[in-house]
């Protein structure tokens, strides 16, 4: 991705060009009705202070953009400034240190790539063009993350522009409370980063994919043995489900087990994921595919061409779970029969996370996670499924213990994404550093609410 020079573009309502700088910072092609008072493109920091100090002289909130993977839309607010950091862009690397410096405009697939090359892994979202940005503000839950922790732990330090228009750096020993704040509280940071400072890992020896494939008829069988068998999945297998209406290999309805690997050796490799090509399910699947090597950057790539594609009408939703999955088989079966057009799917994730994490704002998650992405091409679809995800996921909060922000839903299913604690913490550090709410909050919820 090219580095942009030159002064930012500002655009305001009703001058040409402004809707189509404000829907193209979304890869969601569902027009939100809503639109801001300015937009502004910025290409540097001075670009970026000057659009803050802009909002607050002009009496206008902030919401900030970094790669518009956003299913929410929740960047797209009513007579707001639209800060759109698509294009800062900008990364170094020190290799001897193991630490990078990215613009939050960077796509994940160019920092892998840019990784890659240098022998070096930082575990960036699944799809290729995703913001950096707000990937690590909301958490970031990438690559390896089992293994090498979310992409916001892996975050060392942030440049800020802050609600006064002054440029801060943010660290565990400068501005500790704005680096709290900045690693898991997504859309609802109050203030802008320009840079993120990361450290780095050596990189998996061998990366691989393990595929099976089900038909919908198994369905209970196959959620009942995935959520026996997670516990005890090795941390290097992303062991994840996606229920999809054209599932792979057999383009009808279906249940794909994916089993990505990332470890030292293929003996490694094939011990970690043995445990889909030993199943007792075996024998039900109508595909079973052996391990096989595949690049991170192929995958990142493969997913946004079957599950993840710009300009399809998207609606989300999600939860984390820690309790069986027996109560929820019903449910899981209502879901797959009400299941919109490919390309919406269903995602079952084992995480099962670790006991303890870094004190970050970051602080709801569960054994496993469930996700409904109701994606259509037509705007009758649209209508006819708007609730799909929404309304199966009301009734599944019996079962639920939050979500997180990656997929969140905020102005349309209100939902716990911090804890009570951790909630209060961040207003308290929100109320000293934009005491008159220049910021966006998440949907649904008011400044100083």
């Amino acid at each position: 991705m090219g580095k942009a020079t030159g002064r930012g573009v500002t655009l305001r309502r009703g001058e040409a060009g402004f809707d189509a700088a404000v829907l193209g910072t979304s890869f969601n092609a569902r027009d939100p009705g809503r639109r801001p008072a300015v937009v502004v493109q910025a290409n540097t920091v001075d670009d970026v202070v000057a659009a803050v100090k802009r909002a607050r002289a002009e009496g206008l909130k902030i919401s900030v953009c970094s790669g518009g993977h956003s299913w929410a839309q929740n960047h797209i607010r009513d007579d707001s400034l639209l800060i759109d950091m698509g294009r800062m862009t900008r990364m170094q690397i020190d290799v001897r240190a193991r630490t990078a410096t990215v613009e939050p405009g960077r796509h994940c697939g160019d920092v892998n790539a840019v990784l890659a090359r240098a022998g070096l892994f930082f575990p960036v979202a699944h799809a290729w063009t995703v913001g950096i940005g707000g990937f690590l503000l909301q958490g970031g839950f990438g690559w390896n993350s089992r293994v090498v922790g979310l992409g916001c732990e892996n975050v060392i330090g942030l440049d800020v522009v802050l609600a006064d228009g002054s440029r801060v750096h943010a660290s565990e020993t400068e501005n500790p409370d704005l680096f709290w704040a900045a690693r898991g509280s997504g859309p609802g940071f109050f203030g802008v980063v320009v840079q993120f400072h990361l450290r780095l890992h050596d990189r998996p020896k061998v990366v691989g994919l393990q595929l099976q494939v089900f038909r919908m008829t198994h369905l209970e069988a196959v959620f009942a043995w995935a959520d026996a068998v997670g516990p005890s999945v090795s941390r290097t297998v992303e062991f994840q489900m996606v229920m999809n209406r054209k599932a792979m290999g057999i383009g009808a309805p279906g249940i794909e087990v994916l089993a990505p690997v990332m470890a030292d050796s293929w003996r490694e490799a094939r011990e970690a994921t043995s445990f889909i090509r030993d199943s007792p399910l075996r024998r039900k699947a109508s595909l079973t595919l052996p391990l096989v090597p595949l690049s991170m950057a192929f995958m990142m790539r493969t997913g946004e061409k079957t599950l993840f594609l710009p300009n399809i009408r998207w609606r989300a939703d999600n939860m984390w779970m820690d309790g069986p999955i027996a109560p929820l088989l019903p449910h899981l079966r209502a879901i797959a029969d009400t299941q919109p057009p490919a390309p919406s799917h269903v995602l079952w994730l084992n995480w099962n996370p670790p006991p303890t994490r870094p004190d970050m704002a970051f602080s709801v998650e569960g054994r496993t996670y469930l996700a409904l992405y109701g994606g259509v091409r037509s705007e009758a679809d649209d209508v006819a499924h708007a609730d799909w995800a929404t309304g199966h996921m009301r009734a599944l909060e019996p079962f639920g213990k939050g979500i997180q922000l990656a997929d969140e839903n905020l102005a349309n299913r209100p939902a716990r994404f911090l804890s009570d604690d951790h909630m209060a913490r961040l207003d308290r550090i929100r109320a000293a550093h934009d005491p008159d709410g220049l910021f966006n909050p998440w949907m649904g919820r008011q400044p100083g609410a």
